[in-house]
């Protein structure tokens, strides 16, 4: 009987000792093949990140007639059409302004005066724009006022011309105007104004060309000694 018991549990010890050594050595395969797929997982290339110059698209430049303007007002030219950089080139400066929806007002001004033939004339002019907010800045009785006054609105106008035809570099300094008084010009393409000591405006859209002119346009009106 104890021989019978001692046999019984010498198999089982041999058993027990066999699955455990079986056991251990599946282990040993699963954690290197666990570290077999990490390592390989690990050690592929991982796939560059687009640069952010990359994702994003550049933005468009300047072309035509509108590569040599400067200012954030610039924006606010239509892209295309008679109104357009483009399309003003290709007029003289009173019909230009005529097409750009930021100097209605000034066209009214310039019609009210009868100089729309005497700008469109001009040999060569550098003419300072107030836009329309620029109009709707002085009170409407005191605008209703000028402009029904041609003599005193032709001052007003012919102060904000220049006979002479001046890029950015050049038409920094103090300028003689049509008008016989003077106007002076600071900075360059990244912020430039225009003053008569009385007023100082800031030009937004510079070097806008037309025909016969080239156009700064100005965020105020300058009266001078009108």
């Amino acid at each position: 009987m104890k021989r019978s018991a001692l046999r019984r549990s010498g198999g089982i010890a041999a058993i027990a000792l066999s699955l455990s050594v079986t056991l251990a050595a599946c282990s040993d395969d699963a954690a290197d093949t666990t570290a077999s797929d990490t390592t390989s997982e690990s050690s592929a290339p991982a796939e560059a990140a687009p640069s952010e110059a990359e994702s994003s698209e550049a933005a468009p430049e300047a072309t035509g007639a509108g590569a040599e303007t400067f200012g954030e007002g610039c924006a606010a030219v239509p892209t295309e059409g008679p109104g357009s950089f483009d399309g003003m080139v290709t007029d003289p400066v009173a019909t230009a302004a005529s097409n750009n929806p930021l100097l209605e007002t000034l066209v009214t001004a310039v019609s009210e005066a009868g100089l729309v033939e005497t700008l469109n004339g001009l040999p060569a002019a550098t003419v300072f724009a107030p836009t329309n907010d620029a109009f709707a800045a002085i009170p409407e009785d005191q605008l209703t006022s000028i402009l029904a006054d041609k003599a005193l609105l032709t001052k007003i106008l012919t102060h904000h011309v220049l006979p002479e035809k001046f890029d950015p570099t050049a038409v920094v300094g103090e300028q003689p105007t049509v008008n016989g008084d003077n106007l002076t010009i600071e900075g360059d393409e990244t912020g430039m104004t225009v003053t008569d000591s009385a007023v100082t405006a800031n030009v937004i859209c510079g070097n806008v060309p037309t025909a016969n002119a080239t156009v700064y346009v100005i965020d105020a009106v300058m009266a001078g000694a009108a």
